[in-house]
């Protein structure tokens, strides 16, 4: 099943100039009537000391996503049920058989059975292990561990065709520079024999620093895959032009005196009904607001793409503490995205939290957006995914813990996605 909530962006570059417009903000949660209940679910109370992260994958094969999780020593699956209340069936893929902590993952048919396998980084903060993992005889079996290569202060990996090879590559961004001006933003082609193959490394750029996360999108319209990068240098577009790599700065980001107050941390992209586009993100790393940055359309092929444009910088709340995890999908099935954002320890705010909130844009004022509070105490944030779980048409979340060390599942109860 597709996670349909992920949609490409594809823009014109921008001014850097444009992006700086400030906006009003919403402050207390409001009530809606058309905004969907959604009913929280315990996936697991205790999945470990903290659940690091969470990604979705039809393990088992049954044609429905399943949720994964990350630990500090292990790596989860829970089956999805067949009936939407019965139990998510917990599964152990590996323990103990990577370097502590483990820190990401990501989903992909790397060896090309037709049963999906995963890359997981580990020992992020001292050795930096890439890895991927392939299954046992059956599902009840511990899976089997593959050395990639290591990259101290390993924090984040996804799959995409960065390179314009026809098929997707591994792209890793680590948190921190170990060589050179910043931290190396890598894709590694996966080999004709993954198992014993070297994994060829390209990198993409080496400018940053603080890479929190990084993102996979068209950004303009040329039918090629670019990388969109949280840091402290705030938010960068990373595009090809042939065998040549650029960065395009977007926007600053937090603007604070010292390094860890500057940039962003999280970032995550979506669309409305009109076609105008939105970058969300967490700022600055660890930060306290959450704030979206709105675009024009989408471009059409006949559109010159390296046009300048400007993106108007909304504010959408200033009273988090340690945000961790972004998302954008469309909740309430009226064609426009969503923001979900997560944070892990309590906030100054009316809302303390950790928790989950969603911020709903109130068109058609660009600048008048609502929180919705999801998860107020019961999930010290740290990741977040979202996708039709339940087959209704309606996105639902799940979200894993730090200090809360569990996994929910908030089902969405409303409106099904607009045609």
């Amino acid at each position: 099943m597709p996670n349909r909530s992920a949609r490409p962006l594809s823009a014109q570059c921008v001014t850097v100039a444009g992006l700086f417009l400030l906006a009003a903000t919403v402050g207390r949660p409001l009530a809606a009537a058309d905004f969907p209940a959604f009913e929280t679910r315990v996936i697991d109370p205790m999945c470990g000391n903290i659940c690091y992260a969470v990604t979705l994958a039809d393990v088992d094969g049954d044609g429905r996503q399943d949720i994964v999780a990350v630990t500090e020593n292990r790596v989860l699956w829970y089956g999805q049920p067949e009936k939407p209340d019965g139990e998510w069936k917990k599964h152990v893929i590996i323990e103990d058989q990577s370097d502590r902590d483990n820190v990401c993952i990501a989903a992909h048919d790397i060896d090309g059975d037709g049963k999906v396998d995963f890359a997981l980084g580990a020992g992020w903060t001292k050795i930096g292990t890439l890895q991927w993992l392939t299954r046992g005889k059956s599902l009840d079996d511990k899976w089997s561990v593959h050395f990639i290569d290591k990259e101290v202060w390993l924090h984040r990996l996804r799959f995409a065709d960065v390179l314009g090879k026809g098929k997707p590559q591994l792209v890793i961004s680590p948190l921190n520079k170990t060589r050179g001006d910043g931290v190396r933003l890598t894709a590694y082609e996966i080999p004709v024999n993954p198992r014993s193959g070297r994994w060829p490394p390209t990198v993409l750029d080496a400018t940053l620093n603080r890479m929190h996360n990084h993102w996979h999108i068209d950004f303009d319209g040329n039918k090629s895959v670019d990388t969109l990068t949280a840091s402290q240098e705030g938010v960068s577009v990373i595009r090809r032009d042939g065998d040549k790599w650029s960065r395009l700065p977007l926007a600053r980001g937090a603007s604070g005196e010292k390094p860890e107050a500057q940039g962003a941390g999280e970032i995550k992209t979506g669309t409305f009904k009109s076609g105008k586009r939105l970058i969300a993100t967490v700022e600055p790393m660890h930060g306290e607001a959450a704030v979206v940055y709105i675009g024009p359309r989408a471009l059409t092929a006949d559109e010159d793409a390296t046009k300048p444009a400007a993106w108007k910088r909304v504010l959408l709340d200033d009273k988090l503490k340690r945000g961790h995890a972004i998302w954008c999908a469309d909740l309430d099935g009226d064609g426009n995205d969503e923001v979900i954002v997560g944070h892990s320890d309590p906030g100054p705010g009316t809302v303390k939290g950790p928790g989950v909130y969603v911020y709903r844009c109130e068109l058609p004022s660009e600048d008048k957006w609502t929180k919705h509070v999801l998860d107020d105490g019961g999930m010290a944030t740290e990741d977040i995914a979202a996708a039709d779980l339940t087959g209704d048409g309606a996105i639902d979340i799940v979200a894993g813990g730090r200090n809360t060390h569990n996994i929910k599942l908030y089902v969405n109860r409303g409106a099904k996605r607009s045609p």
